[in-house]
C-alpha cells in the first residue's frame, strides 16, 4: 500500500482525486500546518488491521507496548 501527504487545503480542493487513490488502495494521510491530522485509508485495510488487533486481543496474544511500536514503526517509516 502506497501512502500519500496531503495538506487539508490539497483535499479540500481536490477531494475526488484523493477518494479515487484511496479506492485504488493508497493510504492519504492529511496534514494541518505541519501535523499529521488524520488518515483516510482503504475499507479493506481498516477492517483487516482492526480484526487483526481483536483477534489478538480475544486470544490473549495482545501486547499494547509491541502494537506501540509497531503504530510508530509504521508511521515513521522504521523496518526492523
Amino acid at each position: 500500500m502506497s501512502i500519500t501527504m496531503a495538506t487539508a487545503t490539497e483535499m479540500q480542493n481536490n477531494f475526488g482525486r484523493y477518494m479515487n487513490m484511496v479506492t485504488a488502495g493508497e493510504q492519504i494521510i492529511i496534514t494541518k500546518n505541519g501535523r499529521e491530522i488524520g488518515r483516510l485509508i482503504p475499507k479493506e485495510a481498516a477492517v483487516s488491521s482492526l480484526t487483526d488487533s481483536l483477534t489478538g486481543i480475544l486470544k490473549g496474544n495482545f501486547s499494547m507496548e509491541s502494537e506501540k511500536d509497531k503504530a510508530l514503526e509504521e508511521k515513521y517509516e522504521i523496518s526492523g
